[in-house]
């Protein structure tokens, strides 16, 4: 058997990562008791009557805000397919999300998901990125997300490389890739490590976010970045693995936020040994507070139900879950989805969530935070 790979000069576009010795590093030589990363939370836009709910939109936003306060966590909001449902909204609708949202927090840090809208297009061109990527940039203390594309995606490894950069070459705002997997888009691929590297030494990109089921490409990212000492932040993107970028002191970049935002928060406190300035509830042990592993297991079996895949093993219609979650906890109006959403849940969602809340409510009760979620008398 030949020697795994551990220099990234030896990497080729086609190398797997198998192939590397990051695929093969474990969790626990990668755990970290003192990083409390950033929560980036893909804020959900409301709808009421076909029309966006702009006072619930806000309303939840503040509920999530005051979350991170208790804990002293780092919060940044996601304006993508979560808040307008990024393929359905025309470019005016999008422009006013990122303009209701800055003027309604004019201090608060946001990432907008910006994607080259290609139905009916085969090749790639970068410029049908520009003018969503124009929009976000009229705005300043933010991030822009380039979202995968259906032909971004099938792009060869070095053209998907060079596609990245030519984007790149427009960002004027810090720049963060997203890698999707086929359980929200039947044709999306994960980054190989050539990839990857590539994308994670351009100055432009501070950042990537990932979301994968089947393979633990979160921690294969981790690695990489740790061990080569990259300037490059891995944003886990997968609610089914929230509990491992806290653990890793990594962020998250999800949109389980917002329906699990107390826990998360108090999840990111409790991991932090008591020595950490950041850490807001001691122990008085010096250590972390052990009760944190509950805490991951609501979380966990929270989220396995707001996401659970469909017959068609996609995950995509968790948005109209949340918007039941929120609506049932008091933070919206109603759980409409947008009038063009495709991705919607059964008629008795509304009874799925109100069960899959009972162990998440029972675990913030016992740590001391259910009065963050606000359930209506």
């Amino acid at each position: 058997m030949s020697a795994l790979i551990y220099d990234p000069a030896d990497l080729k576009p086609s190398t797997p990562w198998s192939d590397t010795v990051w695929a093969w590093t474990s969790e626990e030589e990668l755990v970290d008791h003192s990083t409390k990363a950033r929560l980036c939370v893909a804020a959900l836009l409301p709808f009421q009557d076909q029309k966006p709910d702009w006072d619930s939109f806000v309303r939840s936003i503040d509920w999530m805000r005051r979350c991170a306060a208790r804990y002293g966590v780092e919060i940044d909001f996601v304006l993508n397919a979560d808040t307008g449902y990024i393929f359905d909204l025309t470019l005016e609708e999008y422009r006013e999300v990122l303009q209701r949202f800055r003027a309604a927090f004019p201090d608060q840090r946001f990432i907008a998901g910006v994607t080259g809208k290609d139905l009916g297009h085969n090749d790639f061109k970068a410029e049908r990125y520009f003018p969503m990527i124009d929009a976000v940039q009229e705005h300043d203390n933010c991030e822009v997300m380039l979202m995968t594309s259906r032909t971004l995606n099938s792009l060869g490894t070095e053209a998907r490389r060079d596609a990245y950069y030519e984007l790149a070459e427009h960002l004027i705002r810090p720049g963060i890739v997203h890698a999707l997997e086929p359980s929200f888009v039947p044709w999306a691929t994960p980054y190989e490590p050539w990839l990857l590297h590539e994308l994670a030494k351009h100055p432009k990109f501070v950042g990537g976010k990932i979301s994968t089921l089947d393979e633990p490409h979160f921690l294969y990212w981790a690695a990489m970045c740790k061990s080569l000492k990259l300037d490059f932040a891995p944003h886990s993107g997968d609610d089914f693995g929230i509990c491992t970028a806290i653990r890793l002191g990594l962020p998250l970049l999800i949109g389980a936020g917002v329906s699990a935002c107390p826990l998360i928060c108090a999840a990111k406190d409790m991991w932090l040994l008591d020595s950490v300035a950041e850490k807001q509830f001691k122990t008085g042990t010096g250590r972390f507070d052990t009760r944190v592993y509950k805490v991951f297991e609501a979380i966990q079996s929270f989220e396995d139900l707001v996401f659970r895949l469909d017959d068609k093993m996609s995950a995509s219609a968790y948005k109209h879950s949340t918007a039941h979650v929120l609506t049932l906890l008091g933070h919206i109006a109603t759980s409409e989805a947008h009038p063009r959403c495709q991705d919607l849940r059964g008629d008795d969602e509304s009874q799925r969530m109100a069960e899959a809340l009972r162990r998440p409510l029972r675990m913030a009760e016992r740590i001391g935070c259910k009065d963050l979620f606000h359930l209506p008398k």
